[in-house]
């Protein structure tokens, strides 16, 4: 039995299994992207049917947030800034998540918007979606370790070389 829990607990924290999941969620946050940034007028009335976004701020959220979906997406599929990334995503999840939540709870006949101007409707299986995507996002934030790019030098360490009692002062 406990070999068994042994390589259940190795198998969910690989960083392969990390690495699918951030595959994954980057390619959905690309792919939503897509149909937002051509049309931001579109995304602007489906983000203003939810009635939770103060207009002053609603063109300028309706511009910007199909990049950062983007970029986001972007960076979790090359490996550049992945725990940013998945940070960076799973807050926008959050956000999605709890505006949905909110509106199936006024009983609001919208659509989601989510990967399209005219998707489908609000209910919870659109919920769930976007909560196994929040459960990709800190899965990848805890565990992966796979990059393109070496971490050498790219985040400090705290632990510094020591320096050789022979070295000039």
């Amino acid at each position: 039995m406990t070999n068994f829990r042994q390589y259940a607990i190795r198998g969910v924290t690989s960083p392969y299994l990390a690495l699918c999941f951030r595959v994954i969620l980057g390619l959905v946050f690309v792919y939503a992207s897509m149909s937002k940034i051509p049309y931001p007028a579109q995304f602007a009335e489906a983000v203003a049917a939810y009635r939770l976004i103060p207009f002053q701020i609603l063109n300028f959220g309706a511009v910007l947030l199909p990049w950062i979906e983007f970029f986001c997406g972007l960076f979790l599929i090359i490996g550049l800034r992945t725990a940013a990334a998945a940070v960076v995503t799973g807050l926008m999840l959050v956000m999605f998540i709890i505006m949905i939540v909110i509106n199936m709870y006024w009983g609001a006949p919208i659509t989601c918007g989510c990967f399209d101007t005219v998707g489908e409707a609000l209910g919870w299986r659109k919920v769930l979606e976007d909560v196994i995507l929040l459960l990709f996002a800190v899965h990848v934030f805890y565990f992966d370790r796979i990059g393109v790019f070496p971490k050498k030098g790219t985040r400090p360490s705290g632990r510094r070389k020591p320096v050789p009692s022979n070295a000039p002062s």
